[in-house]
């Protein structure tokens, strides 16, 4: 074991360039961190992310963002290999399970039969039914929502069914009932569906519609053994924090925290960081994707990064030096590219440990398994063959 601790952080939809197949995807040009550095003009400033080689890893530095010539960690990108784009993917093939077969999407809305077993079992009838941003059609339909006590259902480009409710109208135990039924109805053959997401959300009209951090993802069950299940039989400690629990259905996880916002979950990496323990805590923070990149606000995803920056100093003060930090993402989700979809893109690898002698480059890692592989690696865990460890890469 190289080192006792692995903190593997996941800044969620934070993309690094378009990936190779990203035309496959209508993706072509999306580059979130790249835009969100033009939107800034330069005024993106991200030092510990630059120190430790955020620029250097992206090929065209990022504005604001100067290349290091002799970056503090280990730097490259990693290229999805899944079917899809979504976090679900994202995460589970990080974790030695690449999604091969494509999930079932609803650019047209969800069929008749679908609907019809959720209103029989709510009791409650069904608005909406399309494609949307959130945060719009919740603006749309949610006072009609309080005044009948209907369900907003929408979906976007991935696989998905989002269910919205006002909290004071309909309780959020009812909410996620209904959400773990709509979970029963799509594992499969005929739909097969990656996330129901309950979409809990308060305020008085629609000026002052905000959705709520009682979010929950009901996930697809893994379709087999994850790098976390390896772990955990191995006897290595797992932790996830943010929506790792939801992604991996509480597969393979020993202790789990909940987060509120990106801040609230580097609140609990602090909180872990203290404990002392051995083995491997997952990390996912999701407000980039959730607030600021589907609803397409560059602005407000510069200051999460910046935010986020911020709090990683806290992180790389504290790091001892038999801990490895891993930063990385699992999709892109451009601010500035059209509709309000996730994108095809690389995304970044950062390997940081306080024992290093030197940085370098790490290139272009695929599958994303590669990840876990080096987890595994490092705890001396036997891995299913995806992904290979690039641990022997770091010193």
């Amino acid at each position: 074991m190289a080192f006792k601790r692995i903190f593997g952080l996941v800044m969620d939809s934070v993309g690094a360039g378009a990936a190779p197949d990203s035309g496959k995807y209508g993706d072509q040009g999306a580059d979130t961190l790249g835009h969100v550095g033009q939107f800034y003009e330069g005024n993106l400033q991200l030092p510990n992310l630059a120190r430790l080689g955020l620029s250097n890893l992206h090929g065209t530095p990022i504005m604001g963002v100067p290349a290091n010539p002799d970056p503090h960690a280990y730097y490259g990108k990693m290229q999805e290999i899944s079917a899809g784009k979504d976090s679900m993917d994202g995460h589970w093939e990080m974790m030695g399970l690449p999604v091969t077969k494509a999930l079932s999407t609803f650019p047209n809305g969800f069929p008749q039969d679908l609907l019809d077993k959720l209103e029989a079992f709510s009791g409650r009838k069904i608005i909406g039914n399309r494609p949307e941003s959130g945060t719009k059609i919740i603006a749309e339909l949610g006072e009609q929502q309080m005044q009948t006590g209907d369900l907003i259902v929408y979906t976007s480009g991935d696989s998905v069914i989002q269910i919205a409710a006002h909290e004071d109208v309909i309780p959020l135990a009812e909410l996620y009932k209904i959400c773990d039924y709509a979970r029963s109805l799509v594992n499969g053959p005929e739909y097969l569906v990656g996330r129901i997401i309950a979409r809990p959300y308060v305020g008085p009209d629609a000026q002052h519609f905000t959705r709520t951090a009682n979010r929950r993802d009901f996930t697809l069950e893994p379709t087999g053994e994850t790098d976390l299940d390896r772990l955990q039989s191995a006897g290595v400690h797992v932790v996830g924090v943010g929506k790792i629990n939801d992604i991996f259905s509480g597969h393979g996880i020993d202790e789990g925290y909940h987060n509120e916002s990106n801040m609230d979950g580097m609140d609990h990496v602090d909180h872990v960081m203290a404990e002392d323990f051995e083995g491997f805590c997952f990390i996912n923070l999701v407000d980039f994707d959730a607030m600021y990149g589907h609803r397409r606000n560059p602005q407000g995803f510069g200051q999460a990064l910046m935010d986020f920056d911020r709090r990683l100093g806290t992180v790389l003060a504290n790091l001892r030096d038999d801990d490895l930090l891993l930063i990385t993402a699992d999709h892109g989700n451009d601010p500035t590219y059209t509709g309000s979809d996730h994108t095809r893109e690389l995304v970044p690898l950062l390997a940081y440990s306080p024992s290093f002698k030197q940085g370098g480059s790490l290139g272009i890692r695929s599958p994303f398994a590669d990840f876990g592989a080096t987890v595994l690696d490092n705890f001396n865990v036997a891995g299913n063959g995806q992904g290979h460890s690039f641990l022997a890469d770091l010193n």
